[in-house]
């Protein structure tokens, strides 16, 4: 029998789904009727009198009239809308703000309208149909989805700040919501290993789990991890009825009482000796819990496997029957969603050519004075571009900073999947560190361990889940204590000025940095170098972020001393 959830899903979104289709047949078509709804919708806002939206018939107009802005050329505007003014972006008014790491310690407040929280939700579910209609059975059982919460603060002004993924959990229909394996609350756990235990605690003692959905695939690795270390505890939960695991202290939160959400979390406890004896079975013979015996029916694990992540996607996999495939949630950020994936095992989806309105900059073009830029009917299959987005909630050709490649086309919609963060950013997991927030670290540290710097580099280690800080030190007089002193204070400050890399830490997605000492004028000769293969001295920036190590590089390594001097 179709779920209550799988009929809501058909009935609701069929309508949406036949729009998307209609829409990916005519790209051109479809994203001009796009722009001119925002500009026609927005026209007498702050903005859109600023730049003429009224006036603006094409999107040559439209190019010409607004400036390309990162997040920070917003700030200005969301500042205002903060203090409580009214149309300055969007007409409607917000009624939360989306939160994100942003490239400074102040984080990103996104903007969200009710229409645009409305579309996000209704993409959101377009997704679970295109699913479900290529694994007709996976929304049949219990959905095992982690979010964040959707609510952890207000403005001076009072708007709700918060993260749309937990809104939409919120409000979730309560008959749609029984389906859900996990109680709205587990999310307000604000430890997250206390999290992970009772997401996983739960999560075992339903035998009927059919999908799991959060984007990061590395969460799903530590929920195993945190199964294997607690075993015994959890088998005995499942067995008594019980929890077993204190989450009082760590269930603060400035709308639910404590109370209110340990009796929520506790109140789908019961007694299952016979689980409990299921799953001791399963350790026994697997050695651990596997996601195929624990859960049976499980047929869809929905996760990204595009850039960085997909490394880790790749490591899940090895540890999932054959019968489980890997969906990707689609090109999304705390600024929109891109992309809906038409099928499995693959990073790329459609571009939502009916939602927002996309430009593309070739990424060999985006250091122009003036870089051109292709609309989406006008991306070659193959080529990398920079992506641009205007959208319900205010950004209007906004740069994310999101290099994405071309692979295919959807009717004649071009398919995309995230390849990596453009300039001066980088990302393991999601934490999109900015190298503004890298050299504050590092200014901090040099502070604090008394390690003069002369020239650094960070290179994300993707398969460990760390970063190596390569670290080119004015003299070679530092001790083991500086050292240790040195990399402890980085990662500190890190997390300090990055949100999301603290959340990270915290859940140990991300392992701690390791730092290497290099030889005195390892910089230099590596610029030379640079010179020698063409880059015009005048105009030369030093790579402070790389995807990789080189092979000088690793030559240039110093040995680790003791105190002593002594090689250690």
């Amino acid at each position: 029998m179709t779920s209550v959830l799988g009929v809501a899903l058909t009935l609701r979104e069929s309508f949406h789904a036949a729009g998307f289709r209609s829409a990916t047949q005519n790209p051109e078509e479809s994203q001009k009727r796009v722009l001119l709804r925002l500009l026609r919708g927005n026209a007498e806002t702050l903005f859109g009198r600023e730049h003429g939206f009224s006036r603006i018939q094409t999107p040559q107009e439209y190019a010409r009239a607004v400036p390309i802005r990162d997040y920070e050329r917003f700030r200005p505007y969301v500042n205002r809308i903060e203090a409580g003014e009214d149309r300055i972006l969007t007409v409607q008014r917000p009624v939360m703000f989306n939160t994100t790491s942003g490239t400074t310690a102040e984080p990103k407040l996104i903007p969200v309208t009710a229409d645009w929280r409305d579309q996000t939700a209704s993409l959101t579910r377009l997704w679970m149909l295109r699913t479900m209609r290529d694994h007709a059975r996976c929304f049949d059982g219990k959905v095992l989805y982690l979010a964040s919460p959707a609510f952890e603060g207000r403005t001076p002004h009072g708007t709700p700040i918060g993260s749309m993924t937990g809104l939409i959990y919120e409000r979730l229909p309560a008959i749609v919501r029984r389906q859900y394996a996990l109680p709205y609350p587990v999310m307000l756990i604000a430890d997250p290993d206390t999290r992970y235990l009772v997401i996983m605690r739960l999560a075992l003692a339903e035998r009927g789990i059919s999908i799991a959905c959060t984007p990061n695939p590395s969460s799903f690795m530590r929920l195993g991890e945190t199964a294997a270390d607690h075993s015994e505890a959890m088998i005995r939960g499942v067995r008594d009825g019980t929890l077993g695991i204190e989450v009082g202290a760590t269930l603060a939160h400035p709308v639910y009482s404590r109370e209110g959400a340990i009796a929520a979390i506790r109140a789908g406890l019961r007694a299952d000796p016979a689980r409990a004896r299921e799953l001791d079975a399963i350790v026994g013979a697997q050695g651990g819990f596997s996601a195929p015996h624990c859960w049976p029916h499980l047929s869809v694990i929905g996760c990204w496997l595009g850039g960085s992540a997909g490394v880790h996607a790749r490591r899940l996999a090895e540890h999932l029957g054959p019968g489980i495939v890997l969906r990707d949630l689609g090109l999304a950020a705390s600024e929109g969603r891109f992309t809906i994936p038409v099928e499995d095992h693959s990073p790329e989806g459609a571009l939502v050519v009916h939602a927002s309105f996309f430009e593309f900059i070739p990424e060999d073009r985006i250091e122009d004075e003036v870089p051109p830029v292709r609309l989406a009917h006008e991306l070659e299959d193959g080529k990398r571009y920079y992506v641009l987005i205007s959208g319900g909630n205010g950004l209007y050709r906004y740069d994310i900073n999101d290099i994405v490649e071309v692979r295919g086309f959807y009717g004649r919609t071009p398919k995309v999947f995230f390849v990596r963060k453009g300039r001066d950013m980088v990302s393991i997991t999601g934490e999109k560190l900015h190298l503004n927030q890298i050299q504050v670290a590092v200014r901090e540290a040099e502070t604090q361990a008394g390690l003069a710097v002369w020239q650094f580099r960070i290179i994300p280690d993707v398969a460990a889940s760390r970063y190596d800080l390569l670290l080119e030190a004015e003299d070679d007089s530092h001790s083991e204590a500086q050292r240790l002193g040195f990399i402890e204070a980085f990662d500190r400050h890190l997390s300090a000025v990055n949100i999301e890399y603290e959340s990270k830490r915290k859940s140990r997605r991300l392992g701690p940095p390791r730092l290497f000492l290099m030889r005195k004028g390892w910089s230099e000769r590596l610029s030379r170098a640079d010179f020698q293969r063409g880059k015009r001295e005048l105009q030369y920036k030093w790579p402070a972020i790389c995807d990789s190590w080189d092979d000088a590089s690793r030559l240039e390594v110093l040995p680790v001393r003791n105190d002593t001097g002594r090689r250690a």
